[in-house]
This record gives C-alpha cells, sequence and structure tokens, in this order.
C-alpha cells in the first residue's frame, strides 16, 4: 500500500479569487513506513502573497522570484503521487487548489480524483475525537508527536509532521511487551513471581453492548484509514 502524505502552502485562501500554491511538500508511506522518499518545491506563483498568508507560512514574494511555475513542475509531482492514496489534513483546502493548479494546465491533466484517493486526517480525527480541537498542533499534543520546530507553517515540515500524527493516530500501540523489557532495547526485565496457590480464580468481566459496539467502530476507523486491520482478520 503506497500512501503520500501531502501538504501545501498557497498565497491566500480561495483558488476562486485567483491565489496560487507556492509550495508543495510530500512524504511517502510503503505499508505504513517511511520511505525517506519526499517530494518537495516552492513555486513562484505569479501574483502576490497576502500579507495574512506571509504571516502564517513566512513566504515572501522575494524569495519565490526565482522559483519555478506549477507548470514547469506538474509532471514531476504527478508521477510522484500518481496511483498513491494521498493523506492530507482538511483535504479538501489542498485538493481544491491542486485541482486549480491542474486545470490552469490546458488540459494536460484531469482533476486530481483520476489519478489518487484521498483520505482526509481532519475528517478522521473528528470522527475519533468528536467535540475536541483537531488541529494539526492539537493532534500533535494529544498523540505525542514532536512539533517543536514548527513556529511558522511549511509544507514539507507539515507533511513529515502529520505522517508521524497519521500513522499514531491510526496504529494503536506499536509494541506490546509483556515481559517488562523497554522499548528502547534497555535491559531491565522485571522478575517472575510465582502465583499463590491458595489464590482465588481472578473474575471475567464481559464487555458490555455498548463496550462491543465501540470497539467495532474503532475497528471499522482504523481499516478506513489504513486500508487494513489485523484484527479483524478471520
Amino acid at each position: 500500500m503506497r500512501q503520500i502524505v501531502l501538504d501545501t502552502e498557497t498565497t491566500g485562501l480561495e483558488p476562486s479569487q485567483g491565489h496560487r500554491i507556492i509550495e508543495i511538500g510530500c512524504v511517502e508511506l510503503v505499508n505504513r513506513r517511511p520511505t525517506g522518499n519526499h517530494y518537495h518545491q516552492y513555486l513562484q506563483p505569479g501574483r502576490e502573497i497576502d500579507p495574512g498568508a506571509i504571516e502564517v507560512h513566512g513566504i515572501t514574494n522575494e524569495f519565490l522570484a526565482d522559483k519555478p511555475q506549477f507548470a514547469d513542475v506538474a509532471d514531476d509531482l504527478m508521477d510522484f503521487i500518481r496511483g498513491a492514496e494521498l493523506v492530507i489534513h482538511n483535504a479538501p483546502f489542498d485538493v481544491g487548489f491542486l485541482d486549480h493548479e491542474l486545470k490552469q494546465l490546458g488540459g494536460r491533466f484531469d482533476p486530481l480524483s483520476k489519478y489518487c484517493s484521498v483520505l482526509d486526517t481532519l475528517a478522521l480525527a473528528r470522527q475519533l475525537h468528536p467535540g475536541q480541537k483537531n488541529s494539526l498542533d492539537a493532534l500533535c499534543k494529544r498523540y505525542e508527536v514532536d512539533n517543536s520546530q514548527r513556529d511558522l507553517h511549511g509544507a514539507l515540515l507539515d507533511a513529515e509532521i502529520l505522517a508521524d500524527v497519521y500513522l499514531a493516530m491510526t496504529g494503536g500501540q506499536v509494541k506490546l511487551s509483556l515481559d517488562g523489557e523497554t522499548d528502547s532495547g534497555g535491559a531491565r526485565r522485571q522478575s517472575v513471581r510465582a502465583v499463590a496457590a491458595d489464590r482465588k480464580p481472578l473474575p471475567v468481566i464481559h464487555a458490555s453492548a455498548a463496550e462491543q459496539t465501540a470497539h467495532e467502530e474503532r475497528l471499522a476507523a482504523i481499516t478506513k484509514a489504513s486500508g487494513h486491520c489485523l484484527w479483524q482478520e478471520e
């Protein structure tokens, strides 16, 4: 399973108002593991960046003056993402901008949905954590993902952070340690204690109907997000 975690930075909020993409960052996952492959490109948008947008990402008109335009890199970008599932936080925003850019190329490309499926991690987070904050920063705090370098938004950095958040959000516990060993490979091991022969049997508490339903919903959410859930295999 090949996934591309993708993020963009733009000149403003609305492609319908002529705003354009100025940075694209992509991180590749294969079978839920980062491969080290990525795509990163700054773009010259052919228009001024809104001051409010500069406050968010820190990218200036002067910095982009000598960068290529989207048309110059479209083939390379599409070759990188074609056939993958795109993992995007607030996907309608980024997909809307990408479709707008593709449309400007005079029929060279169809809309993004012809080449990739899309998983919106914001929608997934809202499903898993209803009524809570589900911004990328909030999810980093919830899943203990380090985002200390995120003073400003940046497409590649945000894609790398989102990849960590997505894997934590959909993967659950990474290592089940029953012998007291540490995940870091340390030598700590708890000594084995014998159970008293006269100890009463432990009570068995079965899950309630509501708990069983919640469990099935959680497994369904994992399957939808990752395409594979070991607990649902027969």
